[in-house]
């Protein structure tokens, strides 16, 4: 019995995993996920109560953000001491399932320094420095999105790239007063959700649009793309469920060797919700993957202040029973 004990762990270590796997990136701060514990099993699943109908009627940013929480969960236990055999999307009556974890002692946690950077991580909005990545470190960033099996593609020849920056312009000039009335509903909420207006850029009048939200407190921002700017496509062979969890797991893995490494990301969707520049997006990439994310890298300026953490719903709230 002693042995079988040691191979579960304990309720409070099970649930400092889906709390930290909750530190995970979601859209607009969603946070569209739920879980539940049972012994050394875990399972993950999509609320749909969170999803955006008009800006993501498929549910493909949802299922990117469950991703992300997914490989949180797998990075938090395996510092902990544990690892996680993962079912992605298993055989179920319940629609809303997208994984099932199995859990076994592993003492030999090789994330140092992971739960800080998971703790550290947050989406910086302000202008980059004029510092450009290198090559190699973007295809560093894109070898650890393929360790989760999704697809990465730094863009480096600079006529796609220009295409796509006014491919990323034309989609936030697309004002669709449903989608800007859902994306009111989460900008400056007051409660464990959604994004604080101190994180979302002011739009100074006259001046070409910086963001997808109309309204904010954060000054110093610049466009959604520039020529300094890394910029990374990610995403798989499909459009599928399957492939938007395992985008959404190499966003978090992304994300996590950035922060160690004193690199800004910040994640671009609403090139890929709007159908024409979705369209676009494809044509310039012949068809190398389908494509889930665009991802914005660079350097921010050393001594910047800190900015508000976004807040996080409670861990009883995402447990089921």
């Amino acid at each position: 019995m002693a042995g079988t004990q040691l191979d579960v762990p304990s309720p409070q270590v099970a649930t400092r995993m889906v709390e930290l796997a909750c530190l995970a990136p979601s859209i607009h701060n969603t946070q569209p996920w739920a879980w539940r514990l049972s012994g050394a099993e875990a399972w993950l699943y999509a609320d749909l109560d969170r999803q955006l109908q008009v800006e993501d009627p498929t549910g493909r940013n949802l299922v990117i953000s469950c991703g992300a929480a997914l490989d949180h969960f797998t990075l938090a236990a395996r510092a902990l001491g544990w690892s996680a055999e993962v079912a992605r999307i298993p055989e179920s009556d319940d629609p809303t399932l997208l994984a099932h974890l199995s859990l076994r002692r592993d003492p030999r946690p090789d994330t140092v320094g992971v739960l800080d950077a998971m703790r550290n991580r947050c989406t910086d909005r302000r202008r980059f420095t004029s510092w450009p990545v290198p090559p190699e470190r973007l295809e560093t960033l894109c070898e650890e999105a393929r360790d989760r099996d999704a697809a990465a593609m730094p863009v480096l020849d600079l006529a796609t790239r220009f295409r796509i920056e006014q491919t990323v312009r034309q989609a936030l000039e697309v004002r669709d007063p449903m989608a800007t009335a859902e994306q009111g509903r989460w900008a400056g909420r007051v409660g464990h959700d959604g994004l604080p207006l101190q994180v979302l850029p002011v739009e100074a009048p006259g001046q070409a649009r910086t963001s997808r939200f109309d309204r904010g407190l954060l000054v110093d921002t610049r466009p959604e793309v520039e020529s300094s700017d890394g910029l990374i496509v990610l995403g798989g062979e499909a459009d599928d469920r399957l492939s938007w969890l395992r985008t959404g797991e190499a966003l978090s893995a992304l994300w996590i060797r950035s922060t160690r490494t004193g690199l800004s990301v910040v994640p671009l969707t609403q090139p890929l919700e709007v159908p024409a520049t979705r369209v676009e997006l494809q044509t310039l990439l012949h068809g190398t993957l389908e494509p889930h994310l665009l991802v914005r890298v660079g350097w921010q300026a050393i001594g910047r202040s800190e900015l508000p953490s976004t807040p996080r719903r409670p861990v009883d709230e995402v447990l089921r029973d």
